[in-house]
């Protein structure tokens, strides 16, 4: 075959080639551009599955706070959610316009008509309880129907959102396959074209196609397999390996985002249940010790970047005193004044920081510190406060970190002023509002108890009266006549101190009684406290009362006799040192002796 001929086989079959190549490589950049159509589409697609159901968790959740708290911003922010509707449908005719399926054209439906019935019975639940029907309010919102409704239009668009996810997946493996068989046509072409333009091609093919595309292949695998941490190199080119380019950052930027939104769901829902186990630990609580010790262990895994204390204040509400703290603060006084708190003053969260943004508490003896005073209240009084500190100055409170302090605060508040107002109730039920002395119902408890558990070991009972106390009440009046029991009851407490308990039995009668004590030791402790009493002078009111002085009766058990009849006798001394002219101390053990023995004579 002559030179000629071959050179112009070669030539057409080089233009041949070239243009087979030319016409592979646009079949090829088509797949690329349907694929990167598809990917747009399918993030299109997925954002608004994504706001379907974040607007309705949102609306719920304003209608929800605003129904528990009453707080116009969140029924400001609830209306303003109303909007959402006309969101929907906007998003909804954006997914038609997409090309939906037919199942997925029904799920909108159902979708739409699950946040049509939700927003219904939201609504009609914000106006019961701007009508006054707070609890029928919160039961619809928190209700089964509410959960119903709110799961049936979360659970329509999960599946929205998995069958255009399915649908679109086949769409970008169909794209993928039709620009990866194109792309193999067109090396193949450019391949047997290489003779004669070698020096070109290998250029075009390698730096311009083969390498990027090696490079996004591997960027694209590690995106399928969800690692995010890849770097995707930015390419400027304004081409399809370009358009992919940027189609793969926009795709990693999105799951890198919805990770940080899951991670975000993720913490906020292990807050919630911290709160939710504190919550129901503070209401088992039985005293303050314990409720102290319940803040101290769930609030510094609530709240990791700050420490802190817990104070209460004393009955007088001037004082308060630290109870708890954790994670080492640096402020860690015992007790300041209420006065020396700007939270306390104002009855609101106070921030006291190193800026000097605001002005500080006075008990912020470190003034570099940052520190939050949280008050504690119940039924609009300051009862504590909740003192935080934080480690790490990187780390400042978020406003939903502040939210669930507010509500924290909220709870140790109320379960301090109910363990606070069961203490009243107990004392008030045990002892005696005049002397606060044990009462007699106290009294008739422990000698029951006394004779159930313990009756076989030593106990004394005293009873005691003051003599001629009618003459104060007479001379003085009734307000002398409660000092004088004031003062008889102070010093029998100074007096039997731990070695017994004093109570008042009735009117100017008290009793004492002496737990592993003989009667030796009864009758030595009973004249200790009359001759106390008498050698006592007592004033009232600038003016003189005159001599004070007590009549004793003491008997003890097992040995004289039971517990059961052991008042009785004590009682019957009682009498007997009141009829031998008052101002003395008669066991019962010996005023029998003395009956037997004039018995005997007589």
């Amino acid at each position: 075959m002559r030179i000629s001929t071959i050179t112009n086989w070669a030539y057409g079959i080089t233009v041949l080639l070239t243009v087979l190549s030319g016409a592979a490589f646009i079949l090829s950049a088509y797949s690329a551009t349907q694929e990167r159509i598809t990917v747009q589409e399918h993030l299109a697609l997925d954002d608004l599955g994504e706001e379907l159901a974040l607007g309705a968790e949102e609306t719920t959740d304003e209608a929800r706070l605003y129904v528990m708290r009453g707080e116009d911003r969140h029924l400001q922010t609830f209306q303003g959610k109303e909007g959402e509707e006309r969101r929907r449908e906007t998003a909804i005719g954006k997914v038609r316009a997409l090309g939906a399926s037919a199942s997925e054209l029904a799920t909108l439906d159902e979708i739409q008509a699950d946040a049509e019935a939700l927003d219904k019975v939201e609504e009609a639940a914000v106006a019961a309880y701007r009508s006054g029907d707070q609890q029928g309010a919160r039961q619809t919102l928190f209700g089964p129907d509410h959960e119903r409704l709110q799961t049936a239009l979360l659970d329509a668009v999960a599946r929205f959102r998995e069958s255009t996810a399915a649908r679109m997946e086949t769409a970008m493996n169909d794209a993928q396959s039709s620009s990866d068989f194109w792309s193999s046509t067109a090396k193949t072409l450019l391949a047997l074209t290489a003779a004669v333009f070698l020096g070109v091609l290998y250029f075009v093919l390698k730096r311009r196609v083969a390498v990027p595309l090696m490079r996004m292949t591997g960027i694209v695998n590690r995106l399928a397999k969800q690692d995010y941490e890849v770097e995707v190199p930015l390419d400027r080119r304004r081409d399809e390996i370009g358009e992919m380019n940027e189609a793969i950052h926009i795709f990693r930027e999105n799951g890198i985002e919805r990770e940080r939104l899951d991670a975000e769901r993720r913490r906020d829902q292990q807050t919630k249940d911290l709160i939710l186990q504190m919550m129901h630990r503070l209401q088992a609580c039985q005293a303050q010790h314990e409720l102290a010790a319940v803040v101290a262990l769930f609030v510094p895994q609530i709240f990791p970047h700050f420490s802190g204390h817990l104070y209460v204040m004393n009955e007088s509400r001037t004082m308060l005193t630290r109870f708890s703290s954790w994670l080492d603060p640096r402020r860690s006084e015992l007790f300041f004044p209420a006065s020396a708190c700007w939270g306390l003053r104002r009855g609101r969260p106070h921030v006291s920081d190193a800026t000097h943004h605001d002005i500080a508490c006075q008990h912020l003896d470190v003034k570099e510190v940052a520190g939050l005073c949280v008050p504690l209240t119940a039924q609009g009084d300051a009862i504590g406060l909740l003192y935080l500190e934080e480690r790490d100055q990187s780390e400042a409170a978020s406003e939903t970190s502040r939210l669930y302090l507010e509500l924290i605060a909220e709870n140790v508040g109320l379960a301090i002023a109910n363990l606070q107002l069961r203490d009243k109730l107990t004392n008030l039920a045990v002892r005696d509002a005049l002397t606060g002395l044990f009462n007699r119902r106290s009294l008739d408890e422990a000698l029951n108890l006394y004779s159930r558990e313990e009756a076989n070991k030593p106990l004394v009972c005293m009873m005691i009266d003051i003599d001629h106390f009618k003459r104060f009440n007479d001379e003085h009046g009734h307000d002398a006549g409660d000092e004088v029991m004031r003062y008889v009851a102070q010093i029998m407490l100074d007096t039997v101190g731990n070695a017994g308990i004093a109570y008042r039995f009735g009117g100017e009668e008290f009793t004492v009684l002496l737990p592993g004590a003989n009667e030796e030791e009864g009758l030595q402790l009973g004249e200790q406290l009359r001759s106390i009493v008498f050698a006592t002078p007592l004033a009232y009111r600038g003016r003189v009362l005159g001599a004070v002085s007590i009549s004793i009766g003491i008997a003890s058990s097992p040995i004289a006799g039971s517990v059961a009849t052991l008042l009785q006798r004590a009682d019957a001394a009682l009498l007997e040192a009141k009829a031998h002219g008052r101002n003395r101390l008669v066991s019962a053990a010996a005023a029998s002796d003395e009956r037997a023995m004039k018995l005997r004579s007589s």
